[in-house]
C-alpha cells in the first residue's frame, strides 16, 4: 500500500514537472515570437500589423517588404537562433560539469571561437564558411586544451572551470594582438563583431546558423537522459549504463560546435550561454539540466536584449545585442560569485 502511494506521488511530480516544462517552453517561444512580430513596427520605419503581417508573406509594397522580410524578420531570427545555441550550450556545459560558473564564453569555449574567426578575417582575408570553419577550430582548439590540462585521473568541474578561465584570458590577450595588428578599417569591422551582434545576418549566414542549430538540437535529443543521470553522479550514470566519460565527452562536443557556430556567425554574445540555464532551472525547478528550457529562454533574452539594445536605450542610443546581454550577465554573474563564496563560508 505504502509503495503504491510513493508510486503515485512520484507520478504526480513527475507529471508536474512536465507540465511546468512545457508552460515554460510555450511562454519562452511566445515571447520570442511576440517580440518578432512587435519588431516590424518598431522605430521610424516601422510598419504597421495591418501591413506587416501580409508582407511576412510576401503581401505588400516595396518598401513593406524591404522593412518585414530583408532588415526586420533576419535580424530576428538570428537573434532567437543564435540565442537558442548560447542557452542549450551552456545547459550543457553546465549540467556536464555540474558548475553553474560552466559556461562556454567563461571557460575561453568562445574566446577559442572569436580567436579563431577573427584570425581568419585580420590574418588571411577569409569570409563565409572559411569563418566558420576558423571559428569551430577554434573553439575545439580551445576546448581540447581544456581537457588536457584539467585531466587529472578523470574531469574535475572546478579544475576544468579555472583552467577554462585561463584558457579564456589567454584567447582575449591574442585576439587584442590580432586587432592591434590589423588596418583600421579592418580591425573596426572585426572589434564590433566580437561584441556580439545580429544586425548583419541574413541569406546564407542564416541559414547555415538555423540548419547547424537545428541538426545540433536534434543530436542533444538522445544525451537528455545521459545529463540528468550525469546530475546524480558517475555512480548513478553507471548504474544506468552509461559511461561518464563518454557521456561528458559527446555532450561537451555538440556545446563546443553550438558555440562555435553561433559564434561565427554572430560573434560571442556575451552571459547568454551563463544567465539562459540558470533562469531556465528555476523556472522548470524539477533539478534537471532542464535543456530546452534554456534553449528557449537563451533565444527569447537575446531576442529582448537585441529590441533594447534597438530602441529602448536612454538618449535615443543604439548597440549591439552583445553590449545589453553583458549589462544584464555581469551583476548576474557577480551575484553568483557572492552566492557561491556565501555558501563556502557557511
Amino acid at each position: 500500500m505504502t509503495a503504491t502511494l510513493e508510486l503515485g506521488t512520484i507520478t504526480r511530480i513527475r507529471r508536474r514537472h512536465r507540465l511546468r516544462t512545457l508552460v515554460v517552453v510555450a511562454v519562452g517561444a511566445g515571447l520570442c515570437l511576440g517580440l518578432l512580430l512587435i519588431t516590424f513596427g518598431l522605430g521610424a520605419a516601422g510598419v504597421p500589423p495591418e501591413r506587416s503581417f501580409p508582407a511576412l508573406f510576401g503581401v505588400g509594397d516595396r518598401f513593406d517588404l524591404l522593412v518585414v522580410q530583408d532588415l526586420r524578420l533576419p535580424r530576428g531570427l538570428a537573434a532567437i537562433i543564435a540565442g537558442v545555441a548560447f542557452g542549450l550550450a551552456g545547459a550543457l556545459f553546465q549540467s556536464t560539469l555540474r558548475n553553474n560558473l560552466a559556461s562556454p564564453d567563461i571557460l575561453g569555449i568562445s574566446g577559442g571561437a572569436s580567436l579563431g574567426a577573427v584570425t581568419a578575417v585580420v590574418g588571411y582575408g577569409a569570409a563565409g564558411v572559411t569563418v566558420n570553419l576558423a571559428a569551430g577550430a577554434g573553439a575545439l582548439a580551445a576546448a581540447v586544451a581544456i581537457w588536457v590540462l584539467a585531466w587529472r585521473n578523470g574531469l574535475h568541474g572546478i579544475r576544468f572551470v579555472l583552467v577554462g578561465v585561463g584558457i579564456a584570458y589567454l584567447c582575449g590577450s591574442l585576439i587584442s594582438w590580432r586587432l592591434a595588428e590589423a588596418d583600421e578599417r579592418e580591425g573596426g569591422t572585426v572589434l564590433l563583431w566580437t561584441i556580439g551582434s545580429v544586425a548583419d545576418v541574413r541569406d546564407g549566414t542564416l541559414g547555415t546558423l538555423a540548419v547547424g542549430v537545428a541538426a545540433l538540437v536534434l543530436l542533444t535529443v538522445p544525451i537528455a537522459r545521459h545529463q540528468r543521470a550525469l546530475a546524480l553522479g558517475d555512480e548513478h550514470a553507471q548504474g544506468l549504463g552509461l559511461g561518464p566519460t563518454r557521456s561528458r565527452v559527446l555532450a561537451l562536443l555538440i556545446g563546443v560546435a553550438l558555440v562555435a557556430l553561433a559564434t561565427a556567425v554572430a560573434g560571442p554574445i556575451a552571459f547568454v550561454a551563463l544567465v539562459a540555464p540558470a533562469i531556465a532551472r528555476r523556472l522548470v525547478d524539477d533539478g534537471g539540466p532542464a535543456l530546452v528550457a534554456s534553449a528557449v529562454v537563451g533565444g527569447a533574452l537575446t531576442m529582448l536584449s537585441d529590441v533594447v539594445g534597438q530602441y529602448y536605450l536612454p538618449g535615443g542610443l543604439t548597440a549591439p545585442v552583445g553590449i545589453v546581454t553583458g549589462l544584464v550577465g555581469a551583476p548576474y554573474l557577480l551575484w553568483l560569485l557572492a552566492r557561491s563564496d556565501r555558501k563556502a563560508t557557511s
